[in-house]
């Protein structure tokens, strides 16, 4: 690597992110003094021009509400993250800009580590990019999904508890309930839930949302968004290192 390289994150409203941890600790464990990690707190998307123009930026970690709306920033994107339509992971390199998906990476590891082979089908919740990402991978592993967000034709409001007693695994990717909003919670027939559902929830601060208590409480089992979160790190951190 350069002698001295920045690394960082763009967001909204993003001070609670463990990225910025777990770099620092990734640096000090490696011994690695002449890299720093970032936070990059943006009002809009357009702000990511003077982001670029940092001396010595390697790349940026990207999550809500920036990774679609960065693609038309960038000089690149892998054919990964072009099928999945979101990037929350980009390498500067010679000047030139690429994105690239570690979100589904991240994502597989956590789905495959938990499933069994009677969940064989899912219910997404929400349509951000990180719903994307998942979508993906349930298609790479030939799960059948239905999207639910709250402008669709089935909706947080409509959702019939049929379709929950029939798709095994269920994923959360909004960012509703996530510190410091914990109380928060999508609208969902959680009664419809059994011990033979998979409930994966994406966020991970607090580790434990009202969506997961919810489910727990229909003897569910539940799966946070950590795990996902370090292996999109670890990824990002590989392609960072090309």
């Amino acid at each position: 690597m350069e002698e001295y390289v920045k690394l960082g994150l763009i967001g909204r409203n993003i001070s609670y992110s463990f990225s910025k941890t777990f770099f620092e600790e990734k640096f000090s464990a490696l011994k690695l003094a002449n890299l720093s990690y970032s936070i990059f707190d943006l009002k809009e998307i357009s702000e990511v021009e003077e982001i670029f123009n940092i001396e010595n930026l390697r790349g940026f970690n990207v999550t809500i509400p920036y990774k679609e709306q960065i693609l038309p920033f960038l000089n690149e994107i892998s054919p990964e993250a072009e099928k999945i339509g979101a990037v929350n992971t980009v390498l500067i390199k010679n000047g030139k800009k690429t994105g690239y998906n570690t979100d589904a990476f991240g994502f597989e590891d956590t789905l495959l580590s938990h499933k069994n082979s009677k969940q064989k089908s899912a219910l997404v919740l929400g349509n951000g990019g990180a719903a994307k990402a998942v979508k993906f991978i349930l298609e790479k592993h030939g799960i059948s999904y239905q999207s639910v967000f709250r402008t669709g034709d089935v909706n947080f409001e409509n959702l019939p508890e049929e379709q929950v007693k029939n798709h095994l695994i269920i994923i959360q990717c909004t960012p509703v309930g996530t510190f410091p909003n914990v109380s928060d919670c999508v609208e969902f027939p959680f009664e419809a839930l059994s011990a033979e559902h998979l409930v994966i929830d994406l966020i991970y601060n607090p580790a434990q949302t009202e969506f997961l208590k919810k489910a727990a409480a229909q003897k569910a089992t539940t799966v946070n968004g950590e795990n996902m979160l370090k292996k999109q790190a670890e990824k990002a951190w590989e392609i960072w290192n090309i």
